[in-house]
């Protein structure tokens, strides 16, 4: 092969470039200790079965850059839709580091979390968890993640606890109850947190059985026969918004009436999909979650800033999602900021040192520990009143008392 002297470097030339390569060399630590903006990738079920939870979650995404900024961190958000599906999930995370992202929110579904934590601890890149619960993610020694969000346990142990506080506030007392569950990831976990963590709640009344259902399945019909055969007062249930609309017209049909349905820590019944689609049927259920602090200048803050980008949405339904997907990109960013860069060890040695006060969600600092886990978070009494959620216990934080029994099915207006 011929090559053209004109093309062919000087020595000089080749020395220079040789210099330049090595200080580029040398260069990268520089360059990211000198970096204003972290790059990160926003993992979540846009589309799918998820994708209520996920475009409620994204809305909060999009309101956080502007939040942000005003306290004083800057961020390159990458939006991902993994599709409501786990091998998509774990792709889509290992494009997006190929990419460029520099650290991991999401994902939502328990399932997905779990993929895309493998992927992050092979890349060692911080994983910071909006919304998971599965035990597994804060057990399993993984060493790139941090959890702002409750454990299964901890979401069935606060919301049977709340329970307790709901009966001696209204003096409305249960006979007995039924648990109504999905069989995925996350409905499987809370059925197994509920079967340890039941019997010791020490609950005024008895549990007669939990009742799994397939969440993709056309109607709920053969499981509600079965919830009524046992004429349970109270059922408690973990859904997600697509499955609790199921399995609430299937009750209206049945004329099945139950004192109250309650969530002790699940979705489902405070998304935008659910009030649409049963009108006034959406009132009364009650869910016992974590909840955005109105009292909160970051919560003000993120509501604002949410209306202004979604101007055809409520904070008031999303602020559970919104809330939980704002703080884990706040963990990322403030971890960004006192580390100055974004390699991923000294960055994730941040992220676990993470002491956050002022934020959105009920509960104590965001702060985690040895396992990745914050343990400050607290839950609330939500009920569901003219189709918006709204805190009604406890008093400190309520702005409405607690309607129990619920009104018939019939008559609602």
């Amino acid at each position: 092969m011929r090559f053209d002297n004109r093309t062919r470097p000087s020595r000089r030339q080749v020395l220079a470039g040789s210099a330049a390569a090595a200080a580029a060399l040398a260069a990268p630590a520089v360059v990211r200790a000198q970096a204003k903006t972290i790059k990160i990738a926003v993992v979540l079920p846009r589309s799918g079965l998820f994708a209520a939870a996920g475009q409620s979650c994204h809305r909060g995404a999009l309101a956080a850059p502007k939040v942000l900024a005003d306290l004083g961190y800057a961020v390159e958000l990458v939006h991902v839709d993994f599709e409501s599906n786990v091998d998509v999930a774990r792709t889509q995370t290992e494009r997006a580091i190929a990419d460029g992202a520099q650290a991991v929110v999401g994902a939502f579904e328990s399932g997905a979390t779990l993929a895309m934590a493998q992927v992050c601890e092979q890349r060692q890149v911080p994983l910071s968890i909006n919304i998971a619960s599965v035990p597994q993610l804060t057990e399993q020694g993984y060493k790139y993640l941090v959890r702002n969000f409750q454990t299964n346990a901890q979401l069935v142990s606060g919301g049977l606890e709340l329970i307790k506080v709901l009966m001696g506030a209204t003096g409305v007392q249960f006979k007995n109850a039924v648990f109504v569950h999905a069989n995925d990831t996350f409905g499987t976990a809370q059925r197994a947190a509920m079967d340890r963590l039941f019997p010791a709640a020490q609950m005024p009344f008895p549990l007669l059985e939990s009742i799994a259902y397939d969440p993709k399945a056309q109607d709920l019909a053969v499981e509600v026969t079965k919830i009524r055969a046992l004429a349970p007062e109270l059922v408690l249930v973990t859904t997600r918004s697509s499955d609790a609309i199921k399995l609430v017209r299937d009750m209206v049909r049945q004329r099945f009436e139950p004192k109250a349905i309650i969530s002790p820590g699940s979705p489902g019944l405070y998304d935008e999909e659910f009030y649409q689609a049963l009108g006034p049927l959406s009132d009364f259920h009650l869910f016992n979650l974590p909840w955005a602090n109105p009292k909160s200048a970051v919560t003000q803050a993120l509501a604002a800033s949410y209306k202004v980008a979604n101007p055809t949405n409520r904070f008031e339904v999303d602020c559970f999602n919104a809330g939980f997907t704002f703080e884990a990109i706040m963990v990322v960013a403030d971890a960004f900021k006192r580390a100055g860069t974004a390699d991923g060890p000294t960055l994730m040695k941040a992220v676990k040192a993470t002491d956050i006060a002022e934020h959105v969600m009920t509960g104590g600092p965001i702060r985690f520990d040895e396992k990745g886990q914050n343990n400050n978070i607290q839950a609330a009494v939500v009920q569901n009143r003219n189709r918006t959620p709204t805190v009604v216990l406890p008093p400190d934080v309520a702005v409405a008392a607690p309607v129990v029994p619920m009104p018939a099915w019939q008559g609602r207006s």
